[in-house]
């Protein structure tokens, strides 16, 4: 009997899934942009190390690139793979939007996204409005919030290009891609 009962511990032990309210911890993270940006990117480090002391530790993040162009009014269109905390399998998502404010350039740019408190991978489906400021100039290092409900997604942006201005709009997670940004 006792075998049994420990053969049926383990198999529930090893059957449960990870806490929904798992996180990646700011080492974790640094080690993952270390590898999608590349080792010596010491300003994308101190990006992320405000993010933390703002906003804690994300249970998810999306590792991707995009591309963006504005003439007051503006588009955003990136893809990129959503990676959960809570050890689910990386998943493809896309994402676009509008914008419109006092902003001109183009820019293209590798993009890690930390989220946080999302219930699950289906909630990061809907629009997340911002507002956003840009001054790219060759290069360059960005980060700014947008918030949908309780989930906020912090885009940690590594850009080229030339692009300067403020704008306020959104952007769209979707599963598929789309050239409609509404």
């Amino acid at each position: 009997m006792r075998h049994l009962v420990a053969a049926l511990a383990l198999l529930l032990a090893v059957a449960t899934p990870v806490s929904a309210n798992s996180t990646f911890d700011q080492e974790e993270i640094l080690q993952r942009v270390d590898g999608f940006f590349g080792q010596g990117a010491e300003n994308l480090a101190q990006v992320v190390k405000k993010v933390f002391r703002e906003q804690g530790e994300p249970n998810g993040y999306i590792a991707g690139e995009e591309v963006a162009a504005a003439i007051a009014l503006g588009l955003r269109y990136g893809r990129g793979e959503l990676n959960m905390a809570d050890g689910s399998f990386a998943r493809s998502v896309f994402w676009q939007g509008p914008s419109i404010g006092l902003d001109l350039g183009v820019n293209v740019s590798k993009v890690f996204i930390l989220i946080y408190r999302l219930p699950n991978e289906d909630s990061l489906f809907q629009r997340f409005p911002g507002v956003e400021g840009s001054l790219y100039f060759i290069g360059g290092v960005g980060v700014n919030y947008l918030q949908s409900g309780d989930t906020v997604v912090a885009p940690i942006r590594l850009g080229a290009g030339w692009r300067q201005g403020v704008s306020a709009g959104y952007m769209d997670f979707t599963e598929r891609e789309h050239y409609n940004p509404f």
